[in-house]
């Protein structure tokens, strides 16, 4: 089945998120929409999908003009979508996941479970897909549930499949699987459409590229295009894609994390006896699939989590359970991986936001009085050596764009007399020429002497910064290797084995 969009535009008040995009996606291809966070690329399939309607434009199965009031009209017409946050049942088993909106009934109107069963068998067997219907949903790897999404397409005989950034919670393996399965889709003559900002993956599998900048369409390019060129397209102008940094000069031990163990509201073991160190002059990047405790870790040192074991000293000072206050002002810097809900007050003007952590002392307050003036010279100075793009720095930061408001958390955090910096999920939602920025500056931090830990779920990332990686699963870290371990080594680790000769975190 074609797929044709004409001039599909669609507004959100005074926002346009798609600007008269039009592109065609033939029977047996895999066509890349390739676009940073923000683009317009997921905005656009929701309105293919029936979640969206258009403002103008038209959708075209087969040339014949489509009006979908819903996702079932998108479904009944044969479209499907793999979303990025999966839409299953943890409880339910595979089979009632598959047959969930479209159930199939007995004499006396019992659900026929068994069709379901055997559905899901003949689906995984065409693809080698290896699902068990009866397999409750909950108990399965995270890359296994996203094939139950694609069986669940499937089942509705979709021959146009979505793919909304599907690799952003697999490990690198459950990744090269899926690009196997969505090839062998693709030879079986399902018209695929793939979202992504990741330009690896692009390459590997796309028959053609689509770029989306700002909600239009900025150029086409073959998968024979190069890392830079794609990135060029993207951001406007051309990118440095490599991070340059020297061999770290590593001082002595500076963080040092004792058997830290982290209980969640509900009694949950999140970090479960995590031991290591970060010395003076180096980055360590904490590697692994998101929701393995990362996030609970870092919080934990920034004194965030209520029930935390263990110890945490900086510089040999014991700072395990102190106030987020005190953690601060002992010389912490912190990004944390929510700009919006954790690293900014959106109301606050760029200057505020840049004074936030530094609101009770000097050198802007004194005897509760605020220093205007001085807190004027020091964010148009921050504004200028980050390359913050505001009107001015009265603007509220809620108005900036991704990029331009983690350059405003990082301006705060780094204008500071750091002892350890902490950056979590430091790009993420952001463009390539902002990540550029942000990379360069987390290097220059390292080289000033300072220990620096960055949490990332992007391999890319992880290996272009770190001068060693820490890897963690369910809670506890695997082990921590060299920077230039492969990915498929990483990969392995991320999925909970630790391969041999890996240094244990001690």
């Amino acid at each position: 089945m074609k797929l044709e969009l004409r001039g599909i535009t669609k507004r959100f008040g005074a926002l346009t998120a798609n600007d008269h995009i039009s592109l065609t996606v033939e029977p047996g291809e895999i066509h890349c929409l390739l676009g940073e966070n923000g683009a317009g690329k997921s905005t656009l399939m929701n309105v293919l999908y029936g979640l969206y309607q258009a403002d103008e434009g038209d959708i075209l199965l087969d040339d014949v003009v489509q009006d979908f009031a819903g996702p079932g009209d998108a479904m009944a017409a044969g479209i499907g979508m793999v979303h990025q946050h999966f839409m299953l049942v943890p409880v339910f088993t595979v089979a009632e996941n598959v047959m969930l909106g479209h159930e199939q009934t007995k004499a006396g109107g019992l659900l026929d479970l068994n069709a379901a069963r055997a559905k899901v068998r003949e689906i995984s067997r065409r693809f080698g897909f290896d699902v068990d219907p009866d397999a409750l949903v909950e108990e399965l790897p995270v890359g296994v549930q996203q094939r139950v999404e694609i069986i669940k397409a499937l089942s509705r005989d979709a021959k146009v499949l979505v793919f909304d950034e599907p690799t952003a919670v697999l490990t690198p393996q459950e990744t090269d699987e899926l690009m196997v399965i969505m090839r062998q889709l693709r030879d079986a003559g399902t018209a695929i459409v793939f979202i992504t900002h990741k330009l690896r993956e692009v390459r590997e599998v796309a028959t053609r590229i689509t770029v989306i900048r700002l909600g239009r369409v900025v150029g086409e390019a073959e998968p024979s295009a190069s890392n830079g060129e794609l990135a060029a397209l993207m951001v406007g102008r051309a990118v440095e894609l490599t991070v340059q940094k020297a061999p770290a000069r590593a001082g002595e031990a500076a963080l040092v994390v004792e058997h830290l163990r982290v209980v969640d509201p509900i009694g949950q073991v999140v970090v479960d006896d995590v031991s290591f160190e970060v010395r003076r002059g180096e980055i360590l990047a904490i590697a692994g699939v998101q929701g393995n405790g990362q996030t609970e870790l870092t919080e934990a040192i920034l004194g965030l989590q209520p029930r935390v074991e263990g110890r945490v000293s900086l510089d040999g000072r014991d700072i395990t359970g102190r106030s987020v206050r005190q953690v601060l002002d002992a010389g912490v810097g912190f990004v944390p991986e929510d700009r919006n809900q954790d690293g900014l007050v959106g109301e606050f003007t760029v200057a505020e936001n840049l004074m936030l952590d530094r609101s009770q002392s000097g050198p802007f307050v004194r005897r509760g009085s605020l220093k205007l003036a001085q807190l004027a010279a020091f964010a148009v100075e921050k504004v200028r050596e980050f390359d913050i793009r505001t009107q001015g720095i009265t603007t509220p930061a809620g108005r900036l764009s991704g990029g331009n408001q983690q350059k405003v958390v990082l301006a705060r955090e780094l204008s500071r007399d750091l002892r350890l910096f902490v950056a979590a999920q430091p790009t993420r939602g952001i463009d390539v020429g902002s990540i550029e920025f942000v990379h360069k500056r987390i290097v220059e931090t390292r080289d000033q002497g300072v220990p620096v830990i960055v949490v990332s779920t992007e391999l890319d990332e992880v290996a272009a910064l770190a001068d060693r990686i820490a890897v963690m699963y369910r809670g506890t870290i695997v082990g921590i290797v060299p920077a230039d371990t492969p990915r498929e080594v990483l990969g392995l680790m991320m999925a909970g084995e630790m391969p041999h000769g890996t240094e244990q975190a001690a």
